[in-house]
């Protein structure tokens, strides 16, 4: 099954989310801002998507700039702070058969869900 990390206050998470819709495949929205993922499920999202932390994070976030920019931060860190403020996590996130990507190129959605 799919999964999306999905905000729908964001237009690139919801053209991601209508292109899942229209793939016909069964899907699971998962509304990260309010059910956010723990320490240890961002982990695995980090390694489904082949990132590091500050890879994932929304640098240019008020919440980024005000608090962590420009601190020398750990990998747990930068993770414990998506997880304070999801706000911080890059979006939208699909996951499939056990690899994630960032889908905000449509293009690469489409070749993702084949």
């Amino acid at each position: 099954m799919i999964q999306i990390y999905h905000n729908p206050r964001c237009g690139k998470s919801r053209t991601c989310l209508a292109f899942i819709e229209k793939s016909n495949q069964e899907f699971e929205i998962i509304p990260y801002l309010t059910e956010t993922p723990s320490f240890d499920e961002l982990k695995v999202l980090l390694k489904q998507l082949n990132l590091e932390p500050l890879q994932l994070v929304r640098t240019k976030e008020k919440i980024w700039i005000e608090n962590f920019k420009g601190k020398t931060l750990s990998d747990d860190q930068i993770i414990t702070a998506m997880v304070e403020n999801p706000i911080l996590i890059e979006r939208p996130i699909v996951v499939k058969d056990g690899k994630a990507i960032i889908g905000r190129d449509p293009d690469l959605v489409a070749s993702f869900l084949d």
